[in-house]
């Protein structure tokens, strides 16, 4: 069994023609993308159907903390997943078992811990995320459902779908991800609206708490099932400390986490700037960033779907295969956001529109993403080096990049431009930071290709 199915892996990894391998592995996760984009505009959809702008900007002020469980879960997804393909690129079948152990018993602690300093801490939170009296009450609600009961599930499952698709299950890890999402979808408008539990923002938290734990359930019962077939393993008799691993890990993990919690900064810095002009402009920042999400998650999508291919053909030393995958997944993926960008462009208004009948957030949403939507086709390129640079462990290098893109320019760039502009300026502070860093990107990207050769 254990060599059909190490067979199973090579086929796909070393022999199947690059587009077809890319389309096997990228579709299955810009598709499982999309879902959680969907679900995610879903919460601030049914919530936007009430028209209180307050209930629609609990859901963005609480969206800082949603980011930080991004952090968890590229420190062990991220970093187990690559540390994971690179050891299928060698042959270490005993290291991917104890990689996927370790990970997910570090993800299931550090969660739970996560969980209890956010409760515990939660009126100082609420401060620090721009909380005001009118919104307090509301962004307490929502993150009573979605962190303190809901951190676990929520990293768990995104964690075991990285850790499924490291060995190019592509397609079992994105079924796990959008069953979750495609149940909180249906989930929403009965917890959301007077005809249902009218919870309001209390209910967005609670559908998508029940989703995570129906997506943890679900991968749980595929781990199962698949024993003997799979070298993804969460059995505690292959948790045991190792050293060399766990720093493997957290040498493409650490960098990954430190880039979303730097994300989390960001949104937080231009919630405080826009929450100073009222509800109404925090309601439309919230909707144009989710929207503006959409064409992201599509970009993330191709980075993270084919980082197990790049990860295997690295380790492997299969460098020709490896360009061959990122060079055709990066062409693919700029044009989608090319076209993703003229779209929202030349649509904002009418798409914010479809969220809420309010006058002035439509107005406020409309200019918002007129300036995120140019950042789109940037921030491909970056999404795409950043993603070579963690499926090769070179930790390092998406450190500097993460550091750059939030500290060195972004968040000066919200300062500076909300002076300049106040308000509307902030909505082009990404464009300044993905540009800057398409550039840095595709020097990077080119010094690394002319470094490796075929061994």
């Amino acid at each position: 069994m254990a060599a059909k199915t190490e067979q199973e892996k090579i086929e796909l990894f070393e022999r199947t023609p690059v587009p077809r391998a890319v389309v096997r592995m990228a579709v299955p996760t810009v598709a499982s993308s999309l879902v959680m984009v969907l679900y995610s505009l879903a919460d601030t959809y049914f919530v936007g159907m009430l028209n209180d702008p307050v209930a629609t900007a609990a859901v963005t002020l609480a969206s800082p903390v949603l980011l930080a469980f991004n952090a968890l879960n590229n420190l062990f997804g991220v970093g187990s997943s690559s540390l994971m393909s690179r050891s299928l690129g060698r042959k270490d079948y005993d290291t991917v078992r104890k990689t996927s152990a370790m990970g997910f018993y570090c993800a299931l602690f550090c969660s739970l811990l996560l969980s209890v300093g956010c409760t515990l801490l939660k009126a100082p939170l609420l401060t620090i995320l721009g909380a005001s009296a009118d919104t307090w009450a509301a962004t307490s609600d929502y993150m009573l459902w979605t962190v303190t009961c809901g951190a676990a599930p929520a990293i768990l499952n995104v964690v075991m779908a990285n850790m499924v698709r490291s060995e190019g299950a592509a397609m079992n890890a994105s079924i796990g991800t959008m069953s979750g999402c495609l149940l909180n979808i249906v989930l929403d408008p009965v917890f959301i609206l007077p005809w249902g539990l009218n919870m309001g923002a209390a209910g967005a938290g609670l559908a998508t708490f029940l989703s995570n734990c129906v997506a943890c359930l679900y991968f749980f019962v595929l781990l199962f099932v698949r024993r003997g077939k799979t070298f993804v393993s969460i059995s505690p008799r292959n948790f045991r400390w190792n050293r060399q691993i766990f720093l493997q890990i957290c040498n493409v993990g650490i960098p990954a986490a430190i880039q979303n919690l730097l994300n989390v900064t960001g949104m937080t810095v231009l919630n405080n700037f826009t929450a100073a002009f009222g509800a109404d402009a925090v309601s439309a920042m919230g909707i144009a960033h989710k929207i503006a999400m959409v064409p992201m998650y599509v970009a993330m999508g191709f980075s993270q779907g084919i980082m197990p291919l790049i990860s295997y053909n690295y380790a492997s030393r299969n460098y020709r295969r490896m360009k061959k995958v990122v060079t055709f997944a990066g062409g693919i993926s700029l044009a989608l956001m090319t076209i993703g960008t003229a779209f929202c462009f030349t649509q904002g208004s009418g798409i914010i529109g479809l969220f809420m009948e309010n006058e002035s957030v439509v107005a406020y949403g409309g200019a918002f993403l007129y300036g995120m939507s140019l950042a789109l086709p940037f921030l491909d390129i970056d999404f795409l080096a950043v993603g070579v640079f963690q499926a090769c462990g070179m930790g390092r290098n998406a450190l500097i990049f993460a550091i750059l893109r939030k500290v060195v320019l972004e968040i000066p760039a919200l300062f500076i431009l909300n002076w300049i502009w106040p308000l509307y300026g902030l909505a082009y502070a990404q464009l300044v930071a993905e540009f800057v860093l398409a550039i840095a990107a595709v020097i990077m990207l080119v010094r690394i290709f002319r470094s490796l050769s075929d061994g």
